[in-house]
């Protein structure tokens, strides 16, 4: 009978014992690779936090917020300033636009009335007032409507408010973001979820990306087309921003949106990335001094963010040590359970040795048989990370949030339209979003390292008590028996 059989029919001569070991073993082994799984979740979580918007800094007109405030728009030379700080890897800058849907704007009525549009200006001075043959995926609601009526007859519909003046029923407008780059305003990437992007984002051009739900209402999809201020775009692909806000939006490349405003050069607002997250501070000093405090306010849209990335490497750091833990504690059970079957079968190695049996032959029927009761348990253990390691570092990323999230989704004075973006009026929603929706999934990569050091520790647990064994002599061992 060949090691490998015999080691085989051992692991299954007591039956009952073997179910036992394998349910321990079990539990030790699923509960390392759900820790394994969560330590991959943190730190994938901690490099899109420091990657995203942990080094980001917001530039807005001075005086300005959002739709509102005042003080003069920013240029491209300021842009350049910015990009020469020290420490400062790249600008991008944005121009925002409020797109009105052509069919509710009644623009000549309200001139009519002596009555303003609300928020017919936009952040960096441009003029408001560009229509779309879009449609706004978000209805006005209650809010919407609370929000906007000022007794003027802008919108459509008619009601009755508190029976002094006539409720007018509003439409949203849609967010219009020119951009330099293929990142979102907080500097995130883009998530295209079809089509491709917008290829040189600094030149004019008739392409455009849509958020889903715009492109849903509008029935869009690659390669249809819409208008703006009556010039005709083609939707280059469709992106997810997470939010329903953000995704009710377009975006542009810069120059185009700077020509749809009428307002060549202008900015709303410039995102800067800093080399480093230790570097951020420093680097908002200097770039407040460069631009002038008469000319440009410097933000940092999510403030306390270190505090948040220093708790979850403390959670990161912690799932290390429980996943080396459990891991040992597999290690010590393997180890405890040879040495009791080595004990049982003293008297079977004197024989195989009294008849020629090497060291490492028996060694390695010992540790084949130790592997057996090892991948059977790895089998379950792993069916028991796929369904506990969400749960675990959701637990886990929630203890760390819970303390950070409201420090980080602070609003700097930008926040909302041509603020950045940073908060979570912006489109793409603010950082307590990123820091709350980690992802744990037991994938093969990450569950194959973990079994493999679990067998590692496998070996040597079965080696070690049979090598021991093995070197006593037949005699020795015969004569106990």
């Amino acid at each position: 009978m060949s090691v490998l059989a015999r080691s085989v029919g051992n692991a299954f001569r007591n039956k009952i014992r073997t179910a036992a070991v394998v349910a321990v073993l079990a539990v030790a082994i699923g509960l390392a690779l759900s820790m394994l799984v969560a330590n991959q979740a943190v730190g994938a979580k901690v490099q899109e936090l420091n990657a995203s918007v942990g080094t980001t800094l917001t530039v807005n007109p001075a005086g300005g917020q959002g739709f509102e405030g005042g003080g003069e728009p920013l240029t491209a030379a300021e842009a350049a300033t910015a990009a020469a700080v020290p420490n400062v890897t790249s600008v991008v800058g944005t121009k925002a636009l409020r797109l009105r849907t052509e069919t509710a704007t009644t623009d000549t009525a309200n001139a009519a009335a002596g009555t303003a549009q609300p928020g017919a200006g936009g952040p960096g001075g441009q003029a408001g007032g560009v229509t779309t043959s879009l449609t706004a995926a978000i209805d006005a609601g209650t809010l919407g409507n609370r929000n906007n009526n000022t007794g003027s007859t802008n919108g459509t519909g008619t009601g009755t408010g508190n029976g002094t003046e006539p409720v007018r029923t509003f439409t949203l407008p849609i967010t219009a973001t020119g951009t330099a780059a293929e990142v979102d305003s907080s500097g995130k990437a883009l998530d295209i979820t079809s089509g491709t992007g917008l290829g040189d984002y600094s030149a004019a051009s008739t392409k455009a990306l849509v958020g889903t739900t715009l492109a849903g209402k509008n029935k869009l999809a690659t390669g249809s087309t819409f208008t703006v201020a009556g010039k005709t775009f083609t939707v280059a692909g469709i992106f997810d921003a997470g939010t329903t806000f953000g995704n009710n939006a377009v975006y542009l490349t810069l120059a185009e949106a700077q020509a749809l405003a009428e307002t060549p050069g202008e900015l709303s607002s410039m995102v800067v990335t800093v080399n480093s997250m230790e570097n951020v501070d420093s680097t908002k000093t200097a770039l407040q001094a460069a631009l002038g405090s008469s000319k440009a306010d410097v933000t940092q849209g999510q403030r306390n963010l270190e505090t948040a990335v220093s708790s979850l490497n403390s959670v990161k750091g912690i799932s290390l040590v429980a996943f080396i833990a459990a891991l040992a504690t597999a290690g010590l059970i393997i180890l405890l359970i040879m040495v009791m079957l080595v004990r049982e079968r003293r008297r079977e190695i004197g024989v195989l040795k009294a008849i020629g049996a090497r060291n490492r032959t028996i060694g390695l029927q010992f540790v084949l048989e130790a592997l057996v009761l090892v991948a059977l348990g790895s089998v379950v253990g792993a069916a028991i990370a796929s369904f506990a390691s969400g749960g675990i570092a959701s637990a886990l990323i929630s203890s760390s949030s819970s303390s950070g999230a409201g420090a980080v989704d602070q609003r700097g004075p930008g926040g909302g339209f041509g603020g950045g973006f940073g908060g979570q009026g912006g489109p793409f929603g603010g950082a307590t979003q990123l820091l709350t929706s980690v992802t744990a999934s037991a994938s093969p990569g990450v569950i194959a390292a973990g079994i493999t050091a679990v067998f590692g520790v496998a070996i040597i647990g079965a080696l070690v008590p049979a090598l021991l064994t093995a070197r006593i002599r037949p005699i020795e061992v015969l004569r106990g028996e």
